[in-house]
């Protein structure tokens, strides 16, 4: 086999992987089987199962612990995918994501005005606060606001969307909160979006949240972005 070929085998690795797991109904952190084990089942060689187990680490479908073997991650209960290589933030991936957001977001706030899961608005409740937080710290706090907004739709796929489009450009999200630094007014705001949501006012969630989202665009429309301007010149479309 040419070196040319090894990627799509290791792709298609990666589905037989998955397609055991969900066969076997292997839940997140039961074992999955060694290497060996795999490579001799699929009659592979045991580096290629590992080019394929490392595919699927990226995407948390699977975890490795040192020492003790290979298990189900939590991303093998997802249904979109994050794509593990981030590219660096710029102006317009930044005004991108804001721009997707803003299609989708309040829609799903409004969704979670008309649903509203008890336990997901005390999610949300707990959430609202991380506006406070310094933005690198922001980010990487277990609960995102805007994640516990769309796991209060009741609406799975609805909260990958959110999960995935931050998790996916999570650099960029920081260059947001840098350029949206008032954490008081961004707390007040997911205030009142918690209000709505707990009101069951589905038209106030959805105008609050694209409020929001359009004053976070504003700030990165106003904000200047020297580092990235100069990389663009600099990377001579490498």
């Amino acid at each position: 086999m040419s070196y040319a070929d090894q990627p799509s085998l290791s792709e298609r690795l990666a589905d037989d992987i998955v397609e055991i797991i969900r066969t076997e109904r292997l839940a997140p952190g039961d074992a999955l089987a060694s290497s060996r084990e795999l490579a001799r089942r699929f009659e592979v060689t045991t580096p290629t199962v590992r080019e394929a187990l490392r595919r699927l680490e990226a995407m948390q479908v699977v975890e490795f612990r040192h020492g003790s073997g290979t298990y189900v991650g939590p991303g093998i209960e997802r249904r979109l995918l994050v794509n593990p290589h981030r590219p660096r933030s710029t102006r317009q991936s930044v005004l991108e994501l804001v721009e997707a957001r803003l299609v989708v977001e309040p829609a799903v706030a409004a969704e979670a005005a008309r649903i509203r899961l008890p336990a997901a608005v005390e999610q949300l409740e707990y959430a609202a606060a991380n506006a406070l937080f310094p933005p690198e710290e922001s980010v990487r706090r277990s609960v995102h606001f805007h994640v516990a907004l769309a796991t209060a739709s009741g609406n799975a796929l609805l909260k990958e969307t959110v999960e995935a489009l931050l998790q996916v450009r999570a650099r960029d999200q920081v260059e947001i909160r840098h350029r949206y630094n008032d954490r008081e007014r961004d707390h007040a705001e997911h205030l009142q979006i918690l209000d709505a949501v707990r009101d069951g006012d589905p038209g106030a969630a959805e105008q609050i949240t694209r409020d929001h989202l359009g004053a976070i665009r504003d700030a990165v429309l106003a904000a200047d972005f020297p580092d990235s301007d100069a990389h663009d010149e600099s990377d001579g479309g490498r």
